[in-house]
This record gives structure tokens, C-alpha cells and sequence, in this order.
């Protein structure tokens, strides 16, 4: 029981910050090293009544004047010249956005949330073996009494 009422908020809280420090560490060097352009497309996407966005040409300048082209995900549908956003990081290159505050607040609560049930299962495993091991033990014990005790007592029914 003390291991359940002291260690498992003290694992859910521990490890849950531990991994939501290692989110935000990850979410700040992404933002750091990424931002968003304005790009425009150089081919239509073809509507092939999916919801799914579709890999097309984009090109767009950076901040040094270069024209820089790369593949980004657009909405079908999408007529080439048209202006979509793009993510770019340092060098240049199309990515995916950088990782949110939300991304960190979900993997501390998430990695917290897992300490807490692998406490609660290793207290439990914990309980069901000593459990296990104390009534493999009783029942040894019952079934050697009975040795001294059943030809004494069934003794008594063969008159």
C-alpha cells in the first residue's frame, strides 16, 4: 500500500516531467531551426475526391534572394501559382512544422500516465506472488497436519 500511495504520484509526476522537459528541449530547437515561407505551386494537384493532401512542386525565395523548389503537401484540388505555406528549416529544405507546446504537454501527461500503471501492475504483480508463495506455503503446512491428524481421526469411522 505505501508503495501505491507514495511511489506511484511520485513516478506518474517524475517521469511525466522528465519526458515533458525532453519535449519542450525538442520543441525549441525546432523552432529555432525552422520557419514558415510563402511559396507558390508550380503544377496543379489533380482533385481525386480524397480529403488527403498530395505531394506537389513548390518553389519559393529565401531570405539571402535564392529561389529554392521543393515537394510539400497540398489540398487536392489546388490550381498551380497558387500561394500555400511551407515550413523550411536552415539549409533550405521543405519539413513539417516544428513540434508544439501541446506535443511536450501530451507526452509529459502520457509517459506520467504509463509510470503510474506500471506502478500500480508491479504492485500488484508484487501482491499476487506473495500472495502465491503464502498459500503454496499455508497449504503445505495444512496438508502436513492432516498427515499427523486423518489416520487418527479415520480411525474412529473402521470400528
Amino acid at each position: 500500500m505505501v508503495v501505491l500511495v507514495l511511489g506511484l504520484p511520485a513516478a506518474a509526476v517524475g517521469a511525466g516531467l522528465a519526458a515533458y522537459e525532453a519535449s519542450m528541449r525538442t520543441v525549441r530547437a525546432q523552432t529555432a531551426e525552422r520557419h514558415q515561407v510563402t511559396a507558390r505551386l508550380t503544377s496543379s494537384v489533380k482533385s481525386d475526391d480524397g480529403w488527403a493532401k498530395q505531394s506537389a512542386q513548390v518553389r519559393w525565395t529565401d531570405t539571402d534572394g535564392v529561389v529554392r523548389t521543393g515537394a510539400a503537401l497540398v489540398k487536392p484540388g489546388t490550381p498551380a501559382g497558387a500561394t500555400v505555406r511551407v515550413w523550411v528549416d536552415r539549409d533550405g529544405t521543405v519539413t513539417t512544422a516544428p513540434a508544439s507546446t501541446l506535443n511536450a504537454t501530451t507526452s509529459g501527461w502520457m509517459v506520467g500516465a504509463m509510470a503510474g500503471f506500471g506502478v500500480a501492475a508491479g504492485s500488484y504483480a508484487a501482491w499476487a506472488g506473495m500472495r502465491l508463495v503464502l498459500d503454496r506455503r499455508r497449504y503445505a503446512r495444512w496438508g502436513a497436519e492432516w498427515e499427523l491428524v486423518e489416520p487418527q481421526w479415520s480411525a474412529r469411522f473402521h470400528r
